[in-house]
């Protein structure tokens, strides 16, 4: 049965739908009638909390069209959802009362009387079975009080845990919601959660950082600015993710971690840290910093800021997202999806008086380009590359269509890193290997770089391994710490890149002439103790 109505005292005019002429339409007025029947194909997907948060309400579908009732028939933005949730834009619009939205929700969902098709704690939100897609919701939303508190909870955790991310895992075999923490490099279980937790958990992230709560299908990215019990702000970067059975996982990776790193916190090497440093205090040119996505490069690169940054340089930085601040920088975000990227921001900069710029990422020719012509115009350009280490790096940028010369001539240094797992100090227990561990060292490093370190096999020869305490909550391992391979663009370099010369010929020269590869630069940190082989062939192999 349609719904009685009545017309709204409007001036005369034209009856339609279209969003651009809203303000000029008149709409009928419906009260609540009882018996209106029940729609229950254009309730399936609708959760009987939204509708009421939200004041409206779908009457029926005679046709292809669909009547629904607001409170404000004119709020395009409304409507816009509205369609959005309906996929349809064959919708009209009726006027009624918050009172009378409210009691045709409560009737459609059996409030008031215990009704055949849902009642207040058991909300269906499905669509047809041949889809195959079939969720219960019971009566806790992403605005429940446990929820919220379930998610703040979670992130006050993970940051207190040191975690850098966060996972949300909803498991449709075992019927659970994994949470897992990433802690050092590892995924750690946190937290088993009920499995009718996965939808109100993931719209309660979704809502904390300005997502669409509705679309489920599709990836979506966002931030959350998330404030401490205590009043310190930290920022979480999000990605959701449709998984296999119409589920989704949710990970959160939490930036901002405290105070700036300095060069000489980040455990170099002492001679790769004084050939850096001396790379840093040059007037101009390029230096790269690369590796793979959280290999710590941001870190690196504002701890080579932090060391020149002083009131007589004008610093620009163009970074995608800023996760680390540095007063006396100006820093710019990256907004892709304005047309404010990397080579964008970096033609911005050169008309904006620069004594230092620093790129986020050279991920493409024009930014690579305009980085290498600001570096032979009298700037000092840092930029961060996705290689695996210093000579590939070279090649990948000539590969690029980088013209050598004007490359050769711009480059300083590239300096290449991994994060590797440091023993726990607590726990870590020391150990003579055998003859075969220590032979395997010395392959790895080089038989003939292994005998300049003057270091033998002997009864007193000692190295350490992973034990586990509750300082490392058993792991063995607590905290992280940098291998780092640093190439310096000498002469003989420089006309190894003009001729365009192999990778292999390239660090081959460069280890003579003083590189300590990735692989060496962690054999050494075995050799000092300070993690265990097995960890250093974790992220390198050469």
């Amino acid at each position: 049965m349609s719904p009685t109505s009545q017309e709204k005292t409007k001036p005369a005019g034209p009856k339609s739908v279209d969003r651009k002429r809203a303000s000029a339409e008149s709409y009928r007025t419906v009260a609540f009638d009882k018996s209106c029947a029940i729609p229950k194909n254009l309730l399936n997907t609708l959760k009987y909390q939204y509708l009421r948060r939200e004041l409206w309400i779908p009457l029926e579908n005679r046709e292809g069209r669909i009547t629904v009732v607001l409170d404000d028939p004119a709020n395009i933005l409304k409507r816009d959802m509205i369609e959005n949730l309906l996929k349809t834009k064959e919708v009209e619009y009726c006027a009624a009362t918050e009172a009378d939205i409210l009691k045709f929700i409560d009737h459609f969902y059996g409030i008031e009387d215990g009704g055949p098709f849902l009642s207040a704690d058991r909300i269906t939100d499905a669509a047809d079975e041949g889809e195959g897609f079939k969720e219960e919701q019971l009566a806790v939303d992403a605005s429940d009080s446990n929820i919220v508190n379930l998610v703040d909870d979670m992130i006050e955790e993970a940051f207190v845990r040191r975690a850098s991310d966060i996972h949300i895992e909803p498991d449709i075999k075992d019927r659970v919601v994994n949470v897992r923490f990433r802690i050092d490099g590892e995924c750690i279980h946190y937290k088993t959660l009920p499995y009718d937790y996965r939808s109100p958990i993931v719209s309660r992230v979704k809502i904390m950082s300005y997502l669409d709560i509705t679309e489920r299908r599709l990836p979506q990215d966002g931030k959350i600015k998330y404030t401490r019990p205590g009043g310190e702000d930290i920022e979480l970067r999000v990605a959701t993710l449709p998984t296999h059975g119409y589920v989704e996982d949710v990970v959160l990776r939490i930036l901002t971690r405290g105070k700036i790193m300095k060069l000489n916190e980040l455990q170099m090497e002492p001679d790769t840290h004084d050939r850096f440093r001396a790379q840093m205090k040059k007037p101009y040119g390029l230096i790269l910093i690369v590796g793979p996505t959280g290999s710590g490069k941001t870190t690196t690169a504002h701890a080579a800021l932090h060391l020149i940054n002083r009131p007589n340089m004008k610093i620009w930085t163009a970074e995608d997202p800023v996760e680390i601040t540095q007063q006396g920088i100006r820093q710019v975000q990256v907004h892709h999806k304005i047309g404010l990227d990397f080579s964008n921001a970096m033609r911005a900069f050169l008309r904006a008086d620069p004594d230092v710029i620093m790129v986020g990422e050279m991920r493409d020719y024009e930014t690579a380009k305009m980085g290498i012509e600001a570096s032979t115009t009298g700037h000092l350009v840092l930029s961060t590359l996705h290689t695996n280490n210093a000579p590939e790096t070279i090649v990948r940028l000539l590969d690029m269509g980088i013209d050598p010369f004007a490359f050769a001539d711009s480059l300083l240094c590239v300096l290449a890193q991994r994060l590797v797992r440091s023993l726990c100090s607590a726990c870590k227990e020391a150990y003579h290997p055998e003859k075969r561990e220590f032979d395997d060292l010395v392959h790895h490093y080089g038989e003939k770089s292994f005998s300049g370190l003057n270091i033998n096999y002997g009864d007193g020869f000692k190295l350490y391994r992973a034990k586990g305490c509750p300082y490392c909550n058993g792991m063995g391992y607590r905290g992280m710490m940098g291998l780092f391979e640093l190439l310096v663009a000498t002469d003989t370099i420089k006309q190894m890149i003009i001729s365009r010369k192999s990778i292999a010929a390239i660090r081959k020269n460069a280890t003579a002439e003083g590189m300590h590869t990735l692989l060496q630069s962690g054999i050494m940190k075995v050799l000092n103790g300070e993690t265990d082989f097995i960890e250093v062939l974790s992220v390198c192999i050469r």
